[in-house]
């Protein structure tokens, strides 16, 4: 539990409610939903993976979108483009089963995420490419030619 205290909203810590030992209702709704909530609300129900994180960089040439994603196999991802949004996706299903003399455990695991991006109009669609290696999954977003930064030139006066 917090050792804050709450401050009612006038600002003083001292009681000014006529109803000694009777909280108001307003000070009673703060307190209600202010209250941290027990530990068995506090512990991960879903063991699977949370979102993964992402990096995302941009070069002259292409984006890159860096996914870190340990413990999978390249078939257990599912990307797919449609209306310039890349979706990237994967579901994980695990079943194990425990036999003894008297009981017999049975434990399943269901695991999934799904991140979406909009790609800017830039990205030359037909050229993405995608790897998986060392946990972390690499998208290679190539820009379109018209698109990609020119390097700086002089130009003379004539």
């Amino acid at each position: 539990m917090s050792n804050l205290v709450n401050v009612p909203k006038n600002g003083s810590l001292s009681n000014t409610n006529s109803n000694v030992g009777f909280p108001n209702w307003s000070s009673w709704l703060d307190d209600v939903f202010n209250r941290e909530l027990p530990s068995v609300f506090n512990s991960n129900f879903n063991t699977g993976m949370s979102l993964p994180k992402v990096n995302i960089k941009e070069t002259a040439d292409d984006f890159t979108v860096e996914m870190a994603v340990p413990g999978l196999k390249k078939s257990d991802f599912q990307i797919d483009l449609e209306n310039q949004v890349l979706s990237i996706s994967t579901e994980t299903k695990e079943e194990s089963e425990h036999k003894d003399e008297n009981f017999t455990r049975r434990e399943f695991g269901y695991s999934s995420f799904k991140r979406t991006f909009t790609l800017p109009e830039s990205v030359d669609e037909d050229k993405i490419d995608a790897r998986y290696k060392d946990g972390i999954l690499s998208i290679l977003l190539p820009k379109k030619e018209e698109a990609k930064q020119k390097p700086p030139r002089t130009i003379k006066i004539s």
